[in-house]
């Protein structure tokens, strides 16, 4: 450390010598319509064909998620649907066969189905009416699949194989426990399970299917969260934070039915996988809410490596059947997400997109900065801090508190057009990791069990003081938006706080708890126990305090404007929800807008009602914002 302080002295030192530099000019940052930022292409997923020479790929191209195929040595996209209506999400190509696997919901309703696409032929795999069906993986040897399905009972998602020829399906497991399934066994012996106990804590089974029985891998119950199983079928690989505050790899050996640990990182390993034939593992860590990637040569234990992206980092990697492939996910918070297929055994690398709309200086996007502030309590939050470039003390901003999903979710460095949008037009943000969220240690993940809208609020109203006393910061301007979780906080944070924030922005928020509880979707089933836990169960006597906390109950409160975005097919947040605040808050007198999509669910994933919320959102912000008219500022008083 001294060596270091003293070099930083020296450079100091020679710097000082040299003639002082010339005053660098202000560059200017040009102005993108929204339009312009939805014009950058998300592109999701990456399935190699048996031969490696294509990519089947998920896109918005279109302006909806639809399938495309790419060589791999780069070119042309070739669209493989053309949905102008519901979403298609890519699965797979056939281990053996140029057939391929999709999914598709009805307009967001998540009740999702499997189908396959054989030359110009789609067919429905997965043919029940009003079941939702999961793709779980292929069998080993490419012979068939394994799907979950709720189609017996909607509550339940039982364990399905099907038969890629005579694509007759057939039950392997009937899920009457509520398990979440946690994938099988290379040699389809064991199935492996999890049983969660609250939002933390969970259980984590094996099920011998030729025994009928069941074994329990864990003995306490800390953050278990199933992995993967070995290709000799001898082991089997699942995540856990006892003892400590981080998750870590674990190994059961399943005969001998002892554990041992293989990996830990001073973060949370979020996940990990072993390539076809188990050459590769690939671990994904939470690394202060950036992705963190290890790909490990099992056989060597050597840590391959990748190249190095200027000002961007890793965050997927996806190895081919044969091993001699990856599909390499690049981005970081500043730049969307751009797919790069790597040899494995050459190195070579070649860049397959380039996903930032040509009309977009990358210079001008501007890359996150993580920083940390106290809460009211002394509690450190985590917060990432998108300042506008041209920011200054003679020059302030408005601002605005993001508050992710959740509960328990966690804002990342990962690129968002929204964002970058609002900072383009002279918005600085802060997404404001509150107690309760993920990846912090699993003290801070559960400081906010039954405690929403009370010191996880109050975690972003310091948010928004910390941004106050930024010197770029006009302290009289700022706002709090958020969606799911982040719009049950924006509403609570307008009726609990209602003179901390100039505005609110309300996206498919919860504003009942009580019915949004008891009204979640059937296939939640498995979950539905574990959140009652944590935020409290709606049928008995915690639904005072629910409904002390729902701002739908406290709306005589709310002074500020407020903007609310809600899709009508959410089966997660109802449309109620959001028809019923808006109707209360405008008793009030307040500004109050609404905008609701017919075609989507919870989350917009159409590009032209993307480009409308994000419009509507800045025309808000800049009406009752950045230019407060003299009514708000009278309300205000």
């Amino acid at each position: 450390m001294k060596k270091l302080i003293f070099l930083g002295a020296m450079l100091l030192f020679l710097v000082s010598c040299k003639e002082e530099p010339k005053e660098v000019e202000k560059r200017e940052v040009a102005t993108y319509s929204i339009e312009q930022f939805m014009d950058n292409e998300a592109v999701y997923g990456g399935s190699f064909s048996p031969d490696n020479s294509k990519l089947l790929v998920t896109s918005n191209r279109s302006g909806i998620l639809n399938m495309y195929t790419v060589p791999t040595a780069g070119g042309e996209f070739s669209p493989v649907t053309t949905s102008d209506s519901s979403s298609v999400y890519a699965i797979s190509y056939f281990p053996n066969d140029e057939r391929i696997l999709f999914r598709m919901d009805d307009n967001g309703d998540e009740v999702y189905k499997i189908f396959l696409k054989e030359g110009d032929s789609i067919k429905r795999l997965t043919p029940a009416e009003n079941a939702r069906a999961l793709f779980y993986g292929w069998k080993k040897d490419g012979t068939a699949f394994y799907y979950g399905s709720n189609e017996r009972d909607s509550r339940y998602t039982d364990v399905y194989v099907m038969d890629v020829e005579t694509f007759a399906p057939k039950l392997l497991y009937e899920n009457d426990e509520a398990f979440d399934f946690g994938g099988v066994s290379p040699n389809g012996r064991y199935i492996a399970f999890a049983k969660s106990i609250n939002t933390n804590d969970s259980n984590l089974f094996l099920y011998d299917t030729e025994e009928e029985s069941y074994t329990q891998i864990n003995t306490t119950q800390s953050g278990n969260s199933p992995q993967e199983f070995s290709m000799d079928n001898e082991y089997f690989y699942y995540t856990t934070d006892v003892d400590g505050e981080f998750s870590y790899l674990m190994r059961y050996d399943i005969e001998n039915a002892t554990s041992e640990k293989v990996l830990e990182r001073d973060w949370d390993i979020m996940g990990m996988g072993l390539s076809e034939n188990g050459t590769y593992r690939v671990v994904y860590i939470n690394e202060d809410a950036a992705n963190g990637v290890e790909v490990i040569n099992t056989r060597t234990g050597e840590e391959i490596k990748f190249p190095e992206f200027e000002n961007a980092f890793i965050t997927g990697v996806s190895i081919s059947r044969d091993e001699k492939m990856a599909i390499l996910n690049v981005g970081g918070s500043h730049t969307p997400t751009n797919l790069y297929p790597y040899n494995m055994e050459t190195g070579d690398i070649v860049k397959l997109t380039n996903v930032l709309n040509k009309e977009i200086e990358k210079e001008d996007l501007v890359t996150a900065e993580v920083i940390r502030y106290d809460s009211f309590d002394g509690v450190e939050i985590p917060a990432i801090y998108y300042k506008p470039h041209n920011a200054t003390e003679d020059s302030k901003v408005p601002a605005l508190v993001w508050v992710h999903g959740g509960p328990g979710g966690q804002s990342r460095q990962n690129f968002s057009a929204f964002i970058q949008y609002l900072v383009n037009h002279g918005y600085a943000v802060l997404a404001v990791n509150n107690r309760g969220s993920s990846g912090y240690g699993k003290t801070f993940f559960q400081m906010d069990d039954q405690n929403h809208g009370e010191k996880d609020l109050q975690d972003c109203v310091e948010g928004k003081n910390w941004l106050a006393e930024q010197p770029e910061i006009d302290p009289d301007k700022i706002g709090i938006i958020g969606g799911s979780y982040g719009g049950f906080m924006t509403m609570a944070a307008l009726t609990f706080t209602p003179e901390e924030f100039d505005v609110g922005v309300n996206i498919f928020g919860v504003t009942n708890w009580m019915r949004t509880l008891q009204s979640i979707p059937p296939w939640w089933e498995s979950f539905k126990d574990a959140l009652y836990l944590e935020m409290g169960d709606p049928n008995t006597q915690d639904s005072i305090r629910l409904k002390q906390i729902s701002p739908l109950f406290h709306t005589e409160n709310v002074t500020k404007p407020l903007l609310v975005l809600q899709g009508a097919q959410d089966p997660r947040v109802l449309q109620v929800e959001s028809d019923e605040i808006v109707e209360s808050v405008r008793k009030n007198g307040v500004p109050v807008e609404y905008v609701l999509f017919e075609d989507e669910g919870h989350g917009f994933v159409k590009k032209e009602n993307q480009i409308e919320a994000y419009e509507k959102t800045l025309e808000f912000l800049n009406k009752y914002l950045k230019n407060k008219p003299e009514e708000v500022k009278e309300i205000k008083t």
